[in-house]
C-alpha cells in the first residue's frame, strides 16, 4: 500500500512538470478563489457598515492598509490604536454602532486613574476658591504653559478665573525645576509664577529645602501619572494634552454663573416707559 501511494504521488510530480500550464492554473484558480472570497466579504461589510450607521452617508468603500487585530495604548495623555501586523498607528476616535465615542470613554477611565495618584493639598494653588478647579501639569520654560498661563489671566479679567492646581514639570528643559523652585521658595508664589511665566529673569533664584522637596514629589507625580508633555490639563476628570483653546472655553462657558434673569419693573400711572424695558 505504501508503495501505490508513493507512485501516485510520483505520479502526479511527474504530470506536474510535464503540463507546467496545469501548475499555473491551478495557482490561478486559487488566486480567483481567494479574491472571490475577499470580494464577498468586502460587499458583505459594506452593507452591515450603510445598515448599522443610516445616519451618514458613504461615497466609497474598499480595502484598509490596516491589517490584524488593532490593540489600544496610550501615549502622550492620548489614546492610539495599533496594528502590528500592518505595523500602522492610528490617531483616531472611535465610535461604536450607538454613536458612542468610546475613545473619549478610554480617556476618561485613564483620567480617573491619574486622578486617584493626584492630593490636591500638595499643589501650588492659583486662583479663587470658589472657582472651577482645574489640575495643571506645567513647565516654566514650556511657551505653550506660558501662552495658557496669559489665556488664564485674560479669562480672570473677563470675570471668568479658574482654580489651579498647580504641578511642574521639571525634566524637559535644563532650567525648568530651578524656576520652579524659585516659584516656590518665594513670598508670594502666585505673584512669582506670573513673573517667571511672563518671560521675567530674576537676577538670583530663590532657593529652598521645601520648594526643592516639592519639584521633587512633582517628578515623580509626573512619572506616576505619565505625563510626557505640557501644559497637560485634567478638567472634570477628562485629561487635555496640550494647550487646546477651543476645549478650555467650553470648561468656561459650561461652568460660567447663570445669566441673572431681569426683573419686571412696573412702569409708573403717568404712562412713562423705564429705560430699557
Amino acid at each position: 500500500m505504501k508503495t501505490v501511494s508513493s507512485s501516485r504521488s510520483l505520479f502526479a510530480g511527474a504530470l506536474l512538470l510535464a503540463i507546467p500550464g496545469l501548475a499555473s492554473a491551478q495557482t490561478a484558480n486559487a488566486g480567483q478563489a481567494d479574491a472571490d472570497v475577499l470580494g464577498i466579504a468586502a460587499a458583505e461589510a459594506e452593507s452591515q457598515l450603510h445598515q448599522t450607521f443610516t445616519n451618514l452617508k458613504f461615497e466609497d468603500f474598499g480595502p484598509s492598509p490596516v491589517k490584524g487585530p488593532i490593540y489600544q495604548a496610550s501615549a502622550g495623555g492620548r489614546i492610539v490604536y495599533y496594528a502590528p501586523k500592518s505595523e500602522h498607528i492610528l490617531f483616531a476616535t472611535v465610535y461604536d454602532k450607538n454613536g458612542i465615542n468610546v475613545t473619549a470613554l478610554a480617556q476618561s477611565t485613564r483620567a480617573q486613574k491619574q486622578l486617584s495618584a493626584i492630593d490636591p493639598a500638595k499643589a501650588l494653588v492659583i486662583g479663587p476658591a470658589g472657582a472651577p478647579t482645574v489640575i495643571e501639569f506645567t513647565d516654566p520654560d514650556c511657551p505653550y504653559c506660558r501662552a495658557l498661563d496669559r489665556f488664564w489671566a485674560a479669562k480672570a479679567a473677563e470675570g471668568k478665573p479658574v482654580r489651579r492646581l498647580v504641578y511642574f514639570v521639571s525634566g524637559t528643559h535644563p532650567t525648568a525645576a530651578a524656576k520652579a523652585e524659585h516659584i516656590l521658595c518665594s513670598p508670594d508664589p502666585a505673584a512669582a509664577f506670573k513673573a517667571i511665566y511672563s518671560g521675567m529673569a530674576p537676577a538670583k533664584l530663590v532657593v529652598c529645602d521645601k520648594g526643592r522637596a516639592k519639584v521633587e514629589a512633582d517628578a515623580a507625580l509626573v512619572a506616576k501619572v505619565g505625563v510626557s508633555g505640557t501644559p497637560t490639563l485634567i478638567v472634570d476628570g477628562k485629561l487635555i494634552s496640550g494647550f487646546q483653546q477651543g476645549e478650555l472655553e467650553e470648561f468656561l462657558v459650561e461652568h460660567s454663573a447663570p445669566a441673572v434673569k431681569p426683573v419686571a419693573v412696573i412702569a409708573p400711572a403717568t404712562g412713562h416707559q423705564p429705560r430699557g424695558l
